[in-house]
């Protein structure tokens, strides 16, 4: 049955916490005459996997709990709320279209092959209720549509993907936050769920989260402002590794969405014009065009980078059992001090730096002989700021059966120790 009050679109908010940049939202405001803005805790998220491992652990359940809670906020603040329930997507959202006599869905494509799925599910689903899933793109720094190269025919190596990119491409500007918005009127907007709901083994794991990490786009925006207007003073909080360091942590926030890609671009060229370059903005860049780069390769090759032969045709499949080697890497217990130093640190704050992430991944891989999936699978469990793309991508290039075999000789573990540990005092400090 028709509804008198207009058209009602429903906001499907997933890996994009924020109203800043939001495509998505802009459209949605501006062509409804009332949203619903909806967040869908998926169980699916937080099972049991094949590798011995949970998708999703303790200290990034946490850090999206707080990204939720940090959008519904911003919502109430403009006088509506944010939806939130328990369950599968693609039967909870059909479900509110005929609640809510809602016209259309909104929702954000992305490119691993699980939330894919979820995707073209919904999408069948309401296309037997005749209304549209409509996807938008907001994710990268660069519109796949801005690239100088279809999606089939992006270089596979990363520096040549980076040097025609930054010579050929414009990164668009931010779209504009919303100022006032109208909300579909909730006599119930849910609850947003404790960890121990979430996760099924919650409880020992709980002890050892000690991380400075905030989620919410907030937390984001105020990071991001003192990184680049007090940047010298910004260490990782809780890191003994290179307390000279200059970490953005930023990774964490894009990850989920509660930051934008071209905010923190624009913000850092509104720096540069009141400071000039700073030696570490450019790193900031780098970051941005490896994430790119690989949620691009997500969409060339699709599943490729899930497989344990990745890009190679040949070579035996290591074992995916659950051997002693392969849990002392975990806890932190190899007897390799830089190794047992970064896993402890990934353990109890859900972050390590990109070449400890190297050294480590190498390490499995390289000297402990452990399929790498298992590894990468780890890394999904207990990275703050896990992302599929970057972090299977940059697995399988450790392992050498990435698209990129450019990379394949980057990966030696002498070298990787002397660029994270020059002097041997992180190891140092960690053991005493």
């Amino acid at each position: 049955m028709a509804s008198n009050m207009g058209k009602k679109i429903l906001v499907w908010f997933r890996n994009d916490l924020r109203l800043h940049d939001n495509e998505m939202l802009v459209e949605a405001v501006s062509k409804a005459d009332e949203i619903l803005p909806v967040y869908v805790f998926d169980p699916r998220h937080f099972e049991k996997t094949q590798y011995h491992t949970y998708k999703t652990g303790v200290t990034r359940t946490k850090f999206l709990i707080e990204s939720v809670a940090s959008l519904q906020q911003s919502l109430q603040a403009m006088g509506g709320n944010l939806l939130v329930l328990q369950g599968n997507p693609e039967e909870v959202l059909p479900a509110l279209v005929v609640k809510y006599d809602i016209a259309e869905v909104y929702h954000h494509r992305e490119v691993a092959s699980e939330e894919t799925a979820v995707s073209l599910r919904l999408e069948d689903a309401l296309w037997k209720q005749k209304v549209n899933l409509k996807h938008f793109i907001g994710h990268t720094l660069y519109n796949k549509e801005d690239l100088p190269f279809p999606i089939k025919d992006i270089p596979d190596v990363f520096t040549q993907f980076k040097k025609k990119t930054e010579r050929d491409a414009v990164v668009k500007p931010c779209f504009p936050t919303p100022v006032a918005i109208n909300f579909v009127s909730l006599e119930d907007s849910g609850t947003i769920p404790e960890i121990g709901s979430l996760l099924q083994d919650s409880t020992a794991t709980m002890l050892k989260i000690d991380t400075a990490f905030k989620g919410g786009e907030k937390e984001a925006l105020a990071h991001l402002h003192e990184y680049l207007h007090a940047g010298e003073g910004i260490v990782l909080a809780n890191a003994t590794l290179k307390k000279h360091e200059i970490v953005s942590k930023l990774s964490a926030w894009l990850a989920l969405g509660c930051l934008s890609p071209r905010e923190v671009y624009w913000k850092m060229k509104d720096a540069e014009a009141n400071y000039g370059v700073r030696p570490y903005f450019h790193q900031i860049v780098l970051g941005l065009l490896w994430r790119d780069y690989y949620r691009f390769m997500f969409k060339k090759y699709g599943n490729t980078f899930f497989k344990p032969q990745g890009f190679k045709k040949d070579g035996e499949p290591l074992a995916l059992e659950n051997t002693s080697a392969l849990q002392h890497w975990k806890n932190g217990q190899t007897g390799q001090p830089l190794v047992d130093a970064c896993m402890q640190e990934l353990n109890t704050i859900g972050y390590i730096n990109q070449v400890a992430r190297q050294l480590v991944a190498t390490y499995l891989v390289k000297e402990l002989e452990v399929n790498w999936v298992l590894g990468a699978a780890y890394f999904e469990e207990q990275l703050i700021d896990y992302a599929p793309a970057s972090n299977w991508g940059n697995w399988a290039a450790v392992a050498g059966v990435g698209n990129d075999q450019k990379l394949a000789n980057n990966f030696d573990f002498e070298k990787l120790a002397k660029i994270l540990d020059p002097k041997g005092v992180f190891a140092q400090v960690v053991r005493a």
